[in-house]
């Protein structure tokens, strides 16, 4: 008898259940539980995994902040996020490694977020040693919609999707169309006048049993930078003779704008004893970002612009198939490669007002990553599946220097990633998982040839392409309860270097060794089909390994925590309530200063008025606490100052906000 391969499922919630998962953290989130919610930017989609934590530290239009399991991974360094298969993650970005903007996601089309955490899955990549996000976008909707938003402070926003079928239904393929535009200007005292567009079309045909998708997708957008300012000029409440307060800027003159379009087809074919994936992508990006975090430090104005054109090329094939070592023994074997070359032109440039004052580096940068992957999954007795993988990557890079021909050259580098995982149980409806494995991120391929500083001309070492990172993790998923599904998980992950580009300054710096260990819990209950309770908990201690100086890694959050309520279709009443606590964190390496805690409440109230218009009212920041979306230790000028003062710097988060959504279907 042959054994069928899982099919592909869509699910509206949570799908943690027992048996569909390799480790205790991964799980689905799905979109229903993501349209329940009153989210503040499109990323914060990824709040729904445990413990992870979205802000940002300027515009809106920016790629945002992320932390996860005591790393701030910066715009993306070490959390892979794709949409539709398609990476989002840019590598040698202009601004930072793994450059992840997530500003052209809709939220209304996903139809689930799949999540891992740690170097333990095969498939996975670059820059997935902390997790890994894939996001599925609907290919159908029930019925074409409108939605109009509209709230203070000049915020504006209109949607407009829906699929219809080409040729009979059944037989024919499904084209979804969808465009968004968004308008806001925030409380800033330069308003921030993010402008984004998005379209998408999703042309689709099948089953889970075979079929194909082609995808078109295009961004863009344009805003001014509401950069961090000094804890110092807050403090006096004055600059020059002038109130200053949270919301005001030193620089008017920052700001960014950005395009990203892409191409992308898969297809598949499934039966009853395999599985075939095929997928090729190309992707055009470009981003202009005009920044200033200190000042006057410098120069009479320390404005730089970062600037990145690219095209990417690649692909991903994958071919699973299932057996029988005996009675009880099922296997899955599964061998994949994929393929990414990145051809990038980017450079650094002094600026004033925008305008160009002098050339810091200009570099073209053909990237190449190809990875190799095989794992065997088999299921030993009805308590015991173990999970063995292998992978093996190789990064290649040729960079052409324009200012300063001695960074110029060529690097390569590989990595073995070894994966295990086993599987106990389920006993009383509850599995236990032990996990292992090795993996890496990328560093910014400059940094793999440079021979001297750009700006100083002072020698510099090179850093290696490739940096490993080892992980272990203990845990278990539970529903003894029923209703009530809890996972919890006890993990380490260690680095070999916190290395670091510093898209400022135009180089990549060899930061040292560091551990983390964590335990993370959460538990959803759904008592019945009107209400859902939900809460996360993850505490971390993230240390460097060596005694070189502080042990405290900047940055790293070290508790964050989740609640929510949902309640549905009460009668024509629906509605959400999410509190996201983040503690405090270390800003300098001996623990001497650290970020404020940060507390917000969101609630989302939706009247279904009849079976074609809903009102939805949304109330971010709903006790409209002071938070601090992301603070920074750092040493700037102002006028005035006579030196640099090191101190704090930070980009606070908004005021309460009301938010008011009027949906049409048709």
């Amino acid at each position: 008898m042959g054994h069928e391969l899982a099919p592909i499922e869509v699910v509206a919630r949570h799908d943690n259940a027992l048996g569909s998962s390799e480790s205790a953290s991964e799980g689905v989130v799905g979109g229903q539980v993501l349209r329940e919610r009153a989210l503040s930017r499109p990323a914060e989609v990824l709040e729904q995994i445990p413990g992870m934590v979205v802000t940002q530290h300027s515009g809106e239009g920016k790629a945002n902040q992320y932390f996860l399991r005591g790393m701030n991974l910066d715009h993306g360094t070490d959390f892979a996020t794709t949409l539709d298969g398609v990476p989002l993650n840019l590598p040698t970005h202009a601004h930072g490694q793994g450059y992840s903007d997530l500003n052209l996601l809709i939220p209304e089309l996903i139809g689930r977020i799949g999540y891992r955490k740690g170097p333990y899955f095969a498939s996975e990549g670059d820059f997935s040693s902390a997790g890994a996000a894939h996001i599925v976008y609907r290919t159908r909707l029930e019925r074409p919609l409108a939605e109009f938003s509209a709230g203070p402070r000049g915020y504006l926003r209109a949607l407009v999707a829906e699929s219809h079928e080409l040729g009979e239904v059944g037989e024919g393929a499904t084209l979804l169309s969808a465009f968004e535009r968004q308008h806001h200007d925030g409380p800033w005292t330069v308003p921030q006048a993010l402008r984004k567009s998005n379209a998408q079309f999703i042309l689709s045909s099948g089953s889970p049993r075979e079929g194909w998708r082609a995808q078109l997708s295009a961004h863009s957008a344009h805003w001014n930078a509401t950069d961090p300012v000094p804890q110092r000029l807050i403090d006096a409440g004055s600059y020059q003779g002038q109130p200053f307060g949270r919301f005001d800027a030193l620089d008017p003159s920052d700001g960014a704008h950005t395009q990203r379009s892409s191409l992308s087809g898969s297809w598949h074919q499934a039966s009853d004893q395999a599985m075939t994936r095929v997928q090729a992508y190309a992707i055009r990006y470009e981003l202009a970002l005009f920044s200033n975090f200190t000042y006057q430090l410098e120069r009479a104005s320390d404005q730089f612009a970062q600037t990145d054109q690219r095209t990417v090329l690649g692909g991903q094939a994958q071919h699973s198939w299932v057996g029988e070592l005996g009675e009880g023994r099922r296997w899955q074997n599964t061998v994949g490669v994929q393929l990414r070359q990145d051809r990038i032109r980017a450079g650094l440039r002094d600026t004033v007002l925008r305008q160009t004052t002098a050339t810091v580096r200009d570099d073209a940068v053909t990237q190449t990553l190809w990875g190799l992957y095989a794992e065997n999954e088999t299921t030993w007795s009805p308590w015991l599946r173990s999970v063995l993988g292998l992978r093996a990557d190789q990064f290649s890079a040729q960079v052409q220097s324009f200012t300063q021909a001695l960074n110029s050259g060529v690097a390569s580098a590989g990595q073995l990633s070894p994966k295990l995982s086993l599987v106990f149980g389920p006993w009383h409806k509850t599995e236990f998982f032990v996990n292992a494995g090795r993996g890496f991120h990328s560093n910014d391929a400059r940094g793999t040839t440079a021979r001297v500083d750009p700006r100083s001309g002072l020698p510099v070492g090179a850093v290696p392409a490739l940096v490993a990172s080892r992980g272990q993790e203990l845990g278990l998923k539970s529903q003894i309860v029923p209703d009530l599904h809890t996972t919890l998980a006890l993990w380490r992950l260690d680095f070999d270097s916190e290395l670091v580009y510093v898209g400022d300054a135009g180089t990549t710096e060899a930061g040292r060794p560091s551990h983390r260990t964590g335990l993370e819990w959460s538990s959803h209950w759904t008592p019945g089909e009107h209400l859902r309770l939900e809460a996360s908990l993850a505490w971390t201690r993230p240390r460097y390994s060596d005694r070189a100086g502080g042990p405290y890694i900047p940055n790293a959050v070290q508790k964050v925590a989740h609640l929510g309520l949902s309640l549905r279709q009460l009668g024509p009443w629906s509605g959400a309530l999410t509190l996201r606590s983040i503690g405090p964190a270390p800003l300098t390496e001996d623990g001497t200063l650290r970020s404020p805690a940060s507390l917000s409440t969101n609630l989302r109230v939706v009247r279904q008025f009849s079976k074609d218009l809903d009102l939805a009212l949304d109330v971010l920041n709903m006790t409209n606490r002071q938070n601090t979306d992301i603070a920074y230790v750092y040493t700037s000028r102002v006028a005035g100052e006579a030196s640099g003062v090191t101190g704090l710097h930070l980009h606070p988060a908004e005021p309460r906000s009301v938010r008011l959504t009027a949906r049409l279907r048709f």
